[in-house]
């Protein structure tokens, strides 16, 4: 591997970069900034490697292996056949190209792509495949291609052990992001009333077990030419050993086979005995025996007018019993209206702004501790 250090970006939800780029700088890479669309920092392969392992908040790692200026396609076609594919791809590994394009005088981003797809197949010989598990990204903007490597693969969200979802399911690269916005760091116990998958609860207990979100997942950079299987296996096995908190990690949800499902996928996910689950309407639930920690919760929100006001009662029945039984405990709320969080009547505190979920922008409703 080659000594010379490349840019790497961290792909990060619209909206929560800056708190992407807090968690990248707790894991040492020290020197990570925010930039337009995710967080970037100088480093190398094995960096690319932990970053996938560690790093809970990336929706996917790219290494930047590349970039020239461009003003046409026959520019792009000459220019990208001058990149040392070799150094990064092997020539047995099928690849693909995705190009986007953005205030430049190339514009049309499948003609863009299918040139640099040209180019590999004819100049570096690795066979080109719509179902390749190897993307090439190229980004021209400004008239500049920059050419980068998608070394995850599957999206970071996916941690390989959650085989049920519910409707609308929040991705966990965005929960553990909103986690840490509530100032959650793995040292309190988490209470999700409305648990669907068990998202937030799962999240928030591998996190206080130290275990690393991809553990149990295969990543893109397995297959290019640039990765030492005795370097990642070494890698691996240096890190830390889970440790077994000393308080638990509380679900609920009214729906049963939410409950079952969210079982399953902590059991899955290894911190079954750390998480309890149980079905339970928002007005039952009761605060768990130990410590005061964090209720966070993503309600269901009406994406029209009529929808909104016959989800008033439920945020209000939400609002009262944490007023009532949680004090001491810190609310986290995510929902899309302002209208509904002031529902709850509970005391949150100035809002970040909002982000994109499922199509529809979503704000962080937080309180500090309740009286």
């Amino acid at each position: 591997m080659s000594d010379v250090p490349f840019e790497i970006f961290l792909v990060a939800p619209p909206g929560l970069e800056a708190v992407l780029c807090e968690e990248a700088r707790e894991r040492g890479f020290a020197e990570a900034k925010v930039v337009e669309g995710g967080v970037a920092f100088m480093g190398h392969w094995p960096d690319v490697w932990r970053a996938n392992l560690e790093i809970r908040g990336a929706g996917r790692v790219l290494a930047r292996i590349g970039g020239f200026r461009v003003m046409h396609l026959a520019q792009l076609d000459k220019r990208a056949r001058k990149v040392a594919w070799g150094d990064v791809l092997r020539p047995d590994v099928p690849v693909r190209v995705e190009a986007s394009c953005k205030r430049s005088r190339i514009y049309h981003a499948g003609a863009a792509a299918q040139r640099i797809e040209t180019a590999i197949a004819e100049e570096f010989g690795a066979p080109i495949s719509a179902d390749a598990e190897i993307t090439i990204k190229a980004r021209i903007e400004d008239d500049f291609c920059t050419i980068s490597v998608d070394s995850s693969g599957e999206m970071l969200h996916k941690r390989g052990h959650k085989e049920a979802v519910n409707r609308a399911p929040m991705r966990e690269t965005m929960a553990s992001l909103f986690l840490r916005q509530c100032g959650y760091s793995g040292l309190e116990p988490v209470l999700d009333p409305m648990c669907g998958s068990g998202t937030f609860v799962i999240e928030a207990a591998e996190i206080a077990a130290g275990l690393n979100p991809g553990r149990d997942r295969s990543f893109a950079f397995e297959q290019l030419a640039t990765f030492d299987a005795a370097a990642w296996q070494k890698l691996r096995a240096a890190q830390p050993a889970a440790t077994t908190p000393s308080f638990h990690f509380f679900g609920s949800d009214r729906d049963a086979g939410a409950i079952e499902m969210s079982r399953a996928n902590a059991a899955r996910a290894g911190v079954g005995e750390l998480a309890q689950f149980v079905q339970a309407k928002v007005s039952e639930i009761e605060r768990p025996d130990g410590p005061p920690g964090l209720v966070i919760v993503n309600p269901p929100y009406g994406a029209r007018i009529g929808n909104k006001k016959q989800l008033a009662p439920l945020y209000q029945a939400l609002g009262r019993t944490l007023s009532e039984r949680f004090s001491g405990w810190r609310v986290g709320i995510i929902t899309t209206d302002v209208a509904l969080a002031k529902a709850t009547g509970l005391p949150f505190k100035p809002s970040p702004q909002s982000v994109l979920h499922g199509g529809l922008r979503v704000t962080l409703f937080a309180t500090d501790e309740l009286a």
